[in-house]
């Protein structure tokens, strides 16, 4: 299938609020409902940032003893790293930049791609770079999330120790396991659990505030720039552990398709931000009147009586954000499968209603395998949280230089304008980017390892994907020559429909030339199918389908797909009547070319590349499966391709 669809589409189309034509206009109980669900998808992750984010960022600092001013001035960072990062970077500013409703990095590619007006390979490797980050992200955030959270039973029963970690894989086995079968029907529950998660949060905060109210002063942002003066030489360190608290931000922008803009904007200013700053804020006036509380701030914001309900309720939570971010990465692999970008998966709905919710298996386990690794190595969400956050931050950069790169090309600002307005929040990303760079020796490996890993996957099925279709095309006969040489031709005309499936509609399928070498025969209705992926998240249905007539034998079906669409032909053959196509489904084939790889060139990087394209070939899903064909009508025809 072709990477783009190169169509002449207009800007503005794209450019219109369809995310508040979807969403906007529900009736109030609507948005309610929706804002519920954003608490428990959208928030999840950063809502347990609470768990171990203070208590990380007091470590450096408090080793040759806490004052207040450093308290506070800690207190001060997170609060404005929220307001700059989250408030102004994702709520204010990215949610507007919908690609028909849709958002995150891949939707955010698109419509930058779409601005450009032609392909551009650099703002391409920006996409291929975020979206492997992704990935170092995906596997973090559950291991780190859940380990925390159990941790907490050591302050109930200190001999628990010991099972923190054999809890934490049982919890995780459990998650992963139960993916195969879907969420959806204990999915109603996370929205409430999420919603006394964060009710929970901002009265553990408020009711500490009280016996030390000056930690309310923290607002003041000179206390953020006076305490990183006064203390340059762990001012890195410290920055790695402050970002810990907006971990998970990119949820806001990856799902604004599922909830729409305002329900987002509404949960995040009506209870998540006052939850957070309150429950941190809570722990700061802990540590203030009881330094001992250092060890753990969060749980021992409860009591003896409640912490066992809190130490079960964060656990919830987590699991809660572990699955989301889980359901982000089944929905960041469609994307990239979609955009060309990896090799077809086999892709498993799991709800009748919701087209967003999926199953990618091979995605699953390897996540399980990752997840379960870090558990297993790092044995402790202290020892972890040295490698999160350089995925983190490197996706955020990703998303600003792609958000600059929409709003120049779109015509929206002027690039030196863009760029002063995107510089204070370029800047701090930069800063905290390189303060978990510091990190790498003692877990960021981790997450570069994966998004190393993971880009080269990314850019070589890419390559290798383009080079085989440039070379198909050097050798195949143009279909409109073709179309007319046929009406002379005495090859026999046997009775039915032919499907010939190709990703270039302007010539000859391989497996039409060979059926008509070995076989010598020509149905009576032959239709070159092409499956096309949009730059939209979703089709509309009058451009799913288009039907052209090119000769007495000969047809021109074309299928249109939103890259956030799993393509279903079986399905969409309804539309294909409708534009005109009439055939039997009793007498009909659809005709698969399958290109097999091999490599041929002198030993290299370019060797490399095109060996792992041809391994990633093998395990490609398939096409039968993926493009949804009737089993019992598909006819395979292969051929080797030199790379």
């Amino acid at each position: 299938m072709p990477l783009f669809d190169d169509g002449e589409l207009d800007i503005a189309t794209f450019l219109r609020d369809e995310s508040e034509e979807k969403h906007e206009h529900a009736a109030p109980t609507g948005v309610a409902a929706l804002t519920l669900g954003a608490l428990g998808v959208v928030y999840g992750d950063i809502g347990t940032s609470p768990i171990y984010a203070f208590r990380e960022a007091l470590g450096p600092v408090a080793k040759d003893g806490l004052q207040q001013s450093e308290v506070l001035g800690l207190l001060s960072l997170i609060i404005w790293t929220l307001i700059i990062v989250v408030t102004v970077k994702y709520v204010m500013l990215l949610l507007r930049a919908d690609n028909r409703g849709e958002g995150g990095v891949l939707a955010l590619y698109t419509l930058a791609r779409l601005a450009i007006g032609r392909r551009s390979l650099p703002v391409l490797m920006l996409a291929v770079a975020g979206a492997a980050l992704f990935a170092g992200d995906a596997i973090i955030t559950p291991a780190i999330s859940v380990l925390s959270a159990v941790e907490g039973t050591e302050l109930i029963l200190p001999s628990m120790e010991e099972f923190v970690v054999p809890i934490t894989v049982g919890i995780l086995l459990a998650l992963f396991v139960v993916q195969r079968s879907g969420t959806g029907s204990i999915a109603f529950a996370f929205g409430p659990i999420t919603a006394i998660w964060f009710l929970v949060l901002a009265w553990l905060g408020l009711t500490e505030i009280v016996s030390a109210p000056v930690v309310l002063t923290a607002f003041n942002p000179v206390l953020s720039v006076t305490f990183l003066m006064d203390h340059l030489g762990v001012a890195f360190i410290v920055l790695g552990a402050v970002f810990l608290s907006v971990t998970g931000a990119e949820a806001l922008y990856a799902d604004l398709g599922h909830f729409g803009r305002r329900p987002i904007r509404l949960a995040w200013f009506l209870m998540v931000f006052p939850a957070l700053v309150l429950n941190y804020l809570g722990q700061g006036a802990l540590v203030l009147t009881r330094p001992e509380a250092i060890s753990n701030p969060f749980f021992l914001l409860a009591s003896e009586t409640t912490l066992p309900f809190l130490v079960a309720l964060a656990t919830m939570a987590t699991v809660i954000a572990a699955q989301a971010v889980i359901s982000g990465a089944y929905s960041m692999a469609r994307a990239a499968v979609q955009l060309g970008l990896l090799p077809r998966v086999t892709i498993r709905h799991t709800s009748h209603d919701q087209s967003g919710q999926i199953y990618i298996g091979s995605v699953n386990w390897a996540m399980l395998f990752g997840v379960l690794w870090l558990v297993l190595s790092f044995g402790s969400s202290s020892a972890l949280a040295s490698a999160y956050g350089i995925a983190v931050t490197g996706t955020m950069i990703v998303t600003t230089l792609l958000g600059i790169i929409f709003i120049v090309a779109s015509g929206r600002l002027t690039l030196g304008t863009a760029i002063l307005f995107a510089l204070p929040i370029a800047v701090l990303e930069l800063a905290f980017l390189s303060s978990n760079l510091v990190k790498v020796e003692e877990g960021g490996y981790v997450p570069l390892m994966v998004a190393a890993a993971m880009g080269l996957i990314m850019w070589a099925w890419w390559r290798g994907s383009q080079n085989v279709l440039a070379k198909a095309h050097k050798q195949l006969v143009g279909l409109e020559g073709f179309v007319r040489s046929m009406g002379h031709s005495s090859v026999h005309i046997c009775p039915g429909t032919a499907f010939f499936l190709t990703p270039d509609p302007t010539v000859v399928p391989s497996a039409l030339l060979h059926n008509l070498k070995h076989n010598r025969v020509l149905h009576d209705q032959t239709v070159i199918l092409t499956v096309e992926t949009l730059r939209t998240p979703v089709a509309a249905p009058e451009e799913r389908a288009t039907w052209e007539r090119l000769g007495e034998h000969f047809g021109r079906l074309t299928l249109r797909f939103g890259f956030m669409e799993t393509p279903n032909i079986s399905r969409s053959m309804a539309l294909a009547r409708r534009a005109g196509l009439k055939f039997d489904v009793m007498s009909s084939s659809f005709f698969l070319g399958r290109r097999r790889p091999v490599v041929t060139g002198p030993i290299g990087i370019e060797r490399l590349l095109d060996q792992i394209y041809a391994l990633l070939s093998r395990f490609s899903a398939d096409p039968t499966d993926y493009y949804h064909l009737p089993r019992d009508r598909v006819v395979e025809l292969g051929e080797r391709v030199a790379v």
